[in-house]
């Protein structure tokens, strides 16, 4: 069955990268994508949390399986409009800010091969679209969504920055420690000596970190500081958010007390008060090589003619609550690179080469 390669898939990218949908804020780019759907006979339900469940029912499911595939609508947040433009075969922003290939470009490519499943009436098991919200703010839409919605017991998601190829087979645990420092306010320049620093102590404690990547599967880093009231007061507040990760628990167990006690070593030092709240954050996971999810990824990537490279990852997806919740998914690359930047791009030649691999993980689901 023959398929127009060049497609849909970039001019479909292109309109929903300039829709500006910063996590918590993703309805209009939801809307065009329950529109899309609606355009091929599909309707697509929401849930509390904004996210999208839609499905295309089975129409040869014989000895196969159905499968579910997941991208997630939100982005960081922009710093300036989003002007996506394509130069020499590559996809950017000419604004100056992201791009939102992560994840857009994975909506795209699951809505175009979504189209030509039905144009063109490939046979298959059932398909399963989820569209998440909030991904980028710790998977909250993921977290959000009721899994035994799902017919699907094998999932994909396509949110990892890598060349077409690349499969995810380990990712890590996260941590948050969010810790407050309180101090005694003063004036700055009548009475200091009374005052304590809570930034003081916020800072003593930075500096006695370890910070970055701590070895090839832990790393830790102070993302936000805030404090003070004035230039004048010794600030009697500061709080600071740390995060811990690892794909190993007992390192991420023993660096998050580390970060812990060097917080309340801070604190005592500078005669200030801290307290810290740890939260997980998500669940990491290491996927077993005959997990089933992986070995069809694996042909799917083959038949589409990659070869399939395994990696293990420092960074959470919408894959690590799925198979905490006890369902086999994947996450593979998409080509997406320089994400999170305003130097974020995507090729041409991955869009439309995952709209390809999409169609041979459903055949290979079928067991075609």
């Amino acid at each position: 069955m023959t398929t127009t390669w060049a497609s849909d898939v970039v001019p479909l990218f292109l309109e929903l990268a300039a829709i500006p949908s910063p996590s918590g804020e993703e309805e209009a780019v939801a809307e065009h994508v329950r529109a899309y759907l609606r355009g091929l006979g599909v309707e697509a339900e929401a849930d509390a949390a904004g996210n999208l469940l839609a499905r295309l029912p089975a129409t040869d499911p014989g000895t196969g399986e159905s499968i579910f595939l997941c991208a997630h609508l939100d982005t960081v947040p922009p710093s300036g409009p989003i002007e996506p433009v394509v130069q020499d075969g590559i996809v950017t922003n000419a604004a100056g800010t992201i791009l939102g290939a992560d994840d857009k470009a994975a909506v795209a490519v699951l809505l175009e091969a979504s189209r030509l499943l039905l144009a063109e009436g490939r046979p298959h098991a059932g398909v399963e679209l989820l569209f998440t919200t909030r991904e980028e703010t710790g998977l909250e839409g993921a977290f959000a969504f009721d899994a035994s919605r799902l017919h699907a017991r094998l999932g994909f998601v396509y949110d990892y920055s890598g060349p077409v190829g690349e499969i995810v087979v380990a990712a890590p645990s996260g941590r948050s420690i969010d810790v407050l420092f309180t101090g005694r306010p003063a004036h700055a320049g009548i009475n200091p000596e009374d005052g304590r620093s809570a930034i003081v102590a916020a800072a003593r404690a930075i500096g006695d970190l370890r910070l970055g990547r701590l070895d090839g599967e832990t790393t830790a880093n102070v993302g936000l500081i805030e404090g003070g009231s004035a230039l004048n007061v010794v600030p009697a507040h500061c709080r600071v958010a740390v995060e811990a990760r690892s794909r190993d628990e007992r390192k991420l167990a023993e660096l998050v007390q580390e970060l812990l006690d060097s917080c309340s070593f801070a604190a005592t030092v500078s005669e200030c008060e801290v307290v810290a709240t740890v939260e997980d954050k998500y669940r990491g996971y290491r996927l077993a090589p005959d997990d089933p999810a992986l070995l069809l990824a694996r042909t799917a990537l083959e038949r589409a003619g990659f070869t399939p490279r395994e990696v293990e990852v420092g960074g959470g997806a919408d894959a690590n609550v799925f198979n905490e919740r006890g369902i086999h998914c994947v996450n593979v690359a998409n080509g997406m690179a320089n994400v999170h930047t305003s130097e974020e791009e995507i090729a041409v030649a991955d869009l439309e080469a995952m709209v390809g691999v999409t169609l041979e993980l459903v055949a290979a689901a079928r067991g075609a």
